[in-house]
C-alpha cells in the first residue's frame, strides 16, 4: 500500500488518543492519530513522525500521524494500514494461490472478521492484528487490554467446530526482529486464548513488513513463540 503524500514533523504531545501535536516546518499543528493503541514507546516528546497530508477541507485536522523513527527503526503505526496490507497479499497469492472470493468485513455469529476467503476447496475466515510494540527485537500483542480481541479469537474457534478454516494474522509494522509472541504480562487472558486456539486448529502466522516513508508491504513470516 502506498501513501500519496507524507511529512516529516517531530512529535510534541498528544493530550488524548485522537490527536497529537506535531511540529511541521516550524509550525505546531493538531493531527489525528491513526491508532488509538496507547504508543507510550513510540510516541515520545522530541521523536521523528511521520503524517499523511489530507487535502479533504471538510476535514478537521490536515495530517494524520502514520508512522515513528524508534532508533534506527522506521515503525509504521497507522492501524488501519495492517488490513491493507493483508489484501493485498491475499490477492497476489500470498496465502492461497487459487482463491476465488476475499470478502472484507464478514459477519459470522455474533463476530465480524476482517475477511471472509473461499478457494476451490476451502472456506476461510481471517482476523488481522497490527502490532507495533518492540522490545529487544521481540515484538508482543496487546499493548493493552483488549477483549475485542477475545471475541476474535473464541469466534475464530467456533468457526473451526462448524468446518470452517481460520487464520489470525499478526501484521508485524516493521521489519528486522526476532520473533512474535503474546504480550501475557499485559493481557495474560488473551495469550491463553491464542495457545487455546492454536490446539483447537486455528493458523495463527506473524508478518513482518518493508516500512519505508510512503509505503508498507507484507515480507515474510516471522516466528510465533506462544
Amino acid at each position: 500500500m502506498q501513501y500519496k503524500k507524507v511529512k516529516k514533523g517531530i512529535f510534541k504531545s498528544r493530550p488524548n488518543r485522537f490527536i497529537a501535536f506535531v511540529m511541521i516546518d516550524g509550525v505546531v499543528e493538531t493531527c489525528h492519530v491513526k491508532n488509538t493503541g496507547r504508543c507510550k514507546e513510540l510516541l515520545i516528546p522530541g521523536v521523528t513522525v511521520y503524517l499523511e497530508e489530507h487535502n479533504n477541507p471538510k476535514r478537521k485536522t490536515k495530517y494524520s500521524v502514520i508512522g515513528v523513527q524508534k532508533g534506527s527503526r522506521m515503525i509504521n503505526m497507522d492501524s488501519q494500514a495492517p488490513n491493507k496490507v493483508v489484501y493485498e497479499w491475499l490477492q497476489s497469492g500470498g496465502l492461497f494461490p487459487d482463491i476465488k472470493l476475499i470478502k472484507p468485513e464478514k459477519t459470522y455469529g455474533n463476530s465480524r472478521f476482517d475477511f471472509y476467503v473461499e478457494t476451490r476447496n476451502k472456506q476461510i475466515f481471517i482476523e488481522v492484528k497490527g502490532v507495533t510494540l518492540e522490545e529487544d527485537g521481540i515484538v508482543r500483542f496487546p499493548d493493552a487490554p483488549t477483549e475485542r480481541g477475545l471475541k476474535h479469537i473464541n469466534g475464530l474457534i467456533s468457526c473451526i467446530s462448524e468446518g470452517y478454516e481460520a487464520y489470525i494474522i499478526f501484521v508485524i509494522q516493521m521489519k528486522d526482529v526476532k520473533y512474535f509472541e503474546p504480550n501475557d504480562i499485559t493481557h495474560p487472558a488473551f495469550g491463553e486464548a491464542l495457545r487455546e486456539a492454536e490446539k483447537k486448529g486455528v493458523h495463527i502466522l506473524a508478518l513482518d513488513c518493508d516500512v519505508e516513508i510512503n509505503k508498507l508491504n507484507i515480507r515474510k513470516n516471522v516466528m510465533v513463540k506462544l
